[in-house]
């Protein structure tokens, strides 16, 4: 008789109805998102913040360059020492004093800059600093050779090379990068869903095998059936929990933007920046035209079948291999010298697909590792956007469907065995015995 579906049943029940699961389903999320309000308030706090840099220019060189904005107001100081200077600076708790001295050639000057500051001072407001004072020596060097700034300028050449296709389409250097950080979420993703809910298979099994409910359970269920029960039923409870993390998380969004104030997208002010300035510059306007083509321009709705396909596949893969680990061992602490072969293979599959496919997406390297089960749901997925034949899809995922079910067969073998087994950390010589039984 197939128990199946009562053992997928069963394992999805006693997940969704257990405290721990509740708790953490509902926990998760509320966490989450006061971490968010709480980095969306400081984001706040920081952007509303003003700085006050006072100037100390004895060269002369740079008496207009420093205009107010936002966040930061310079203050210029005349007739002053530096230690005056650094004391007024301090009394007035400015942010820093920056200190320009006096040389005869410009190189000088621009060698010997200084700036004071009660801590260290913040990168941004260093390299800002820097690229003013930068463009303004620059002119100055080119107004003592005689040289036309405006003629400098209007002759500067940009080259900008359009990238096309032999059948004519059109793709830009922003392709490349889109598809990379695609390709990087879908192999992260992966790799979370793998660890978090492969070990909580993992120690379903544990659990079940140290309370010697498996020992009557396996009396009337084949160990295949129950394995393969773990499997999906977790899977399921796994899937239901993310959906309910996706519904409490936008409902407590929502409240805390609308109640405590906490302007969610505030912690966006990057990427609000670049469009506002996008506006403004239509050459950065081009770009993020250019990005969103480029992202309408990847295969979405075979990403979307392959992902789906790839993903359910690479799950069960791996899953089996924790229901079998689980089988093996009494305890979770013995379970860690079972573990690297199996994150291992992840790890390599990922940074493969960071530094290989995106370099060469149909060279030796990333070809071969989209075809080895253990690392083709992330590396194939990551090709897939750079234009994957169909047919090395299908094979690709034959073969990890072929690789599951044979990973089925010898994980049951261990499982068979494992789950009856006690009080004897088991090797991997005991583990290839339990297979040949």
């Amino acid at each position: 008789m197939n128990h199946l579906p009562l053992i997928i049943k069963r394992e999805y029940l006693t997940k969704v109805k257990n405290k721990s699961f509740i708790v953490m389903t509902f926990l998760s999320p509320m966490i989450m998102i006061l971490l968010f309000s709480v980095v969306a308030y400081l984001s706040q706090l920081n952007n509303e913040k003003v700085r006050t840099i006072f100037v100390l220019d004895t060269s002369g060189l740079a008496e207009n360059v420093f205009v107010n904005n936002q966040n930061t107001v310079y203050n210029k100081l005349t007739n002053m020492t530096l230690t005056d200077a650094k004391l007024v600076a301090k009394e007035s708790e400015a942010y820093g004093l920056l200190y320009i001295e006096n040389f005869d050639a410009i190189d000088e000057v621009s060698n010997h800059i200084k700036f004071y500051s009660e801590e260290s001072a913040s990168l941004s407001i260093i390299s800002d600093l820097e690229k003013i004072l930068e463009n303004q020596f620059t002119n100055l060097k080119l107004k003592q050779a005689n040289v036309d700034i405006a003629k400098v300028n209007a002759l500067k050449a940009k080259v900008d090379i359009k990238q096309e296709s032999f059948d004519g389409e059109k793709t830009s250097k922003i392709d490349s990068l889109v598809k990379l950080i695609f390709g990087i979420a879908i192999g992260y993703l992966l790799f979370m869903f793998i660890i978090i809910y492969g070990n909580m298979i993992m120690r379903s099994v544990i659990e079940e095998k140290t309370s010697r409910i498996i020992e009557v359970i396996i009396s009337s269920v084949k160990p295949v059936q129950l394995m393969l029960g773990k499997i999906i039923g977790t899977s399921l409870a796994g899937i239901t929990q993310f959906v309910i993390w996706l519904m409490v998380g936008g409902i407590l969004m929502f409240i805390v933007s609308v109640f405590f104030g906490i302007n969610m997208s505030d912690m966006q002010t990057p990427q609000q920046e670049l469009m506002n300035e996008a506006i403004k510059n239509p050459e950065l306007n081009m770009q993020v035209q250019n990005f969103v083509t480029a992202f309408f321009n990847m295969p979405l709705l075979n990403l979307v079948i392959a992902f789906i396909l790839f993903f359910i596949g690479g799950y069960l893969l791996y899953s089996s291999l924790y229901a079998a680990i689980g089988a093996a061992v009494d305890n979770e602490t013995d379970t860690q010298q079972f573990m690297l072969p199996i994150i291992m293979p992840l790890m390599l599959a990922v940074y493969v697909g960071i530094f290989t496919v995106i370099e060469d997406p149909h060279g030796t390297i990333s070809t071969v590792f989209s075809f080895i089960p253990l690392t083709s749901p992330v590396v194939m997925i990551m090709r897939i956007p750079f234009g994957v034949p169909i047919w090395q899809q299908l094979l690709s995922f034959l073969i990890l469907i072929a690789t599951f079910m044979f990973t089925v067969w010898f994980a049951a073998k261990i499982y068979r065995v494992g789950i009856l087994m006690y009080g004897k950390k088991p090797s991997y010589k005991e583990l290839i015995k339990w297979i040949k039984y």
